[in-house]
């Protein structure tokens, strides 16, 4: 492993922040930490670079660990999420920072700034004042920034998080052509699903300072570790219920669920493209409360008789009207029996 927190704890008063986390990032990399607000994932990223004293546990980089190693000997680079570019200098004297400080020469500052522009879509920008630049770009320049020294692992907190969401979908994807293309090991954090899943290698979901589940993007959505996994990535079907051989009693009847479901006690996730409707004599009864249209398909929220609300995923040519009736089956595929 290139980074390695080993039972990494930072308390705040009384409330640790980070909770004994133990957590590995291998060489070329990208691993996505996500979660709330407050659940610990910039704690651990400050911790990392050096800007946040553990209180137990140690962080081991290359082999070494970092122990009474400055910030700025770590040989980390980290970006911000409100980029903290130097605006008395121009774009070049920003993305050189880092090279100046390391002793590069004027003419090997220029050549690698000039690279660095190229690599990130802006060439022969080297002149620009960083005022006259869109969010988009001086995001840009400040990943050449933190990229010039050649940092072993580079870090980014909410890389994207001041960008619209157009921008934003468009340079996830070129970030992740760019760091396979140079190799990069990268440790993110970030509070947006769909920007970790479109990212990251493996993606990292904390709570409260402990990390709640940690695995490849298909892993995590597919099988969440529990009912705050579920939640937390906006499955909003989940109900308690009782497994018993291959069928979970449940407030919305009995639903079939995978032959190696966990018996007994438990919760259960439907995912929405689980709901699938049906003629309103058959399955389970239920009343259209909302509709919203997500771009690729209809949300339909559904109100059954005594039981909680479903969320079903339509096509937008077959999605039912507000108020109509319709009657629920469940895709057996698409449910899961959390632990």
């Amino acid at each position: 492993m290139l980074l390695s927190l080993e039972g990494a704890t930072v308390r705040f008063g009384g409330r640790a922040a980070l909770d004994r986390v133990d957590l590995g990032v291998a060489e070329h990399e990208v691993v996505c930490v996500l979660g709330p607000s407050g659940s610990g994932k910039s704690t651990l990223l400050r911790a990392v670079a050096g800007l946040q004293p553990l209180h137990a546990g140690r962080v081991v980089l290359d082999g070494r660990n970092q122990a009474g190693v400055p910030a700025h000997k770590r040989g980390v680079g980290l970006m911000f999420q409100d980029h903290q570019l130097f605006p008395q200098r121009d774009v070049g004297g920003n993305v050189a920072f880092g090279l100046r400080m390391h002793g590069a020469s004027k003419r090997q500052q220029d050549e690698h700034v000039r690279e660095l522009l190229e690599l990130v879509g802006l060439p022969g920008a080297a002149r620009r004042a960083v005022a006259a630049l869109s969010g988009g770009e001086q995001q840009r320049v400040a990943l050449a920034r933190a990229l010039a020294p050649r940092p072993r692992l580079l870090m980014l907190d909410e890389p994207l998080g001041q960008l619209d969401r157009s921008l934003r979908e468009r340079l996830v994807v070129e970030l992740r052509e760019l760091f396979g293309r140079l190799g990069t090991t990268v440790l993110a954090v970030t509070h947006d699903q769909g920007e970790a899943f479109a990212l990251a290698d493996r993606v990292v979901v904390m709570r409260e300072g402990r990390i709640a589940q940690s695995g490849t993007p298909l892993e995590v959505w597919q099988r969440p570790a529990d009912e705050f996994v579920a939640r937390f990535l906006g499955f909003d079907n989940v109900v308690a219920a009782t497994v018993s051989g291959q069928a979970a009693d449940t407030p919305w009847g009995k639903l079939p669920v995978p032959e190696e479901a966990a018996q007994g006690a438990g919760t259960v996730l439907v995912r929405p493209a689980g709901v699938r409707l049906v003629p309103a004599d058959a399955g389970l009864r239920c009343t259209v409360a909302a509709r919203t249209f997500k771009g690729t398909h209809v949300a339909v929220h559904l109100q059954p008789e005594g039981a909680p609300r479903l969320e079903a995923a339509c096509a937008l040519r077959e999605a039912p009207e507000v108020g109509d009736a319709v009657g629920v089956e469940f895709d057996v595929a698409e449910i899961v029996v959390l632990p």
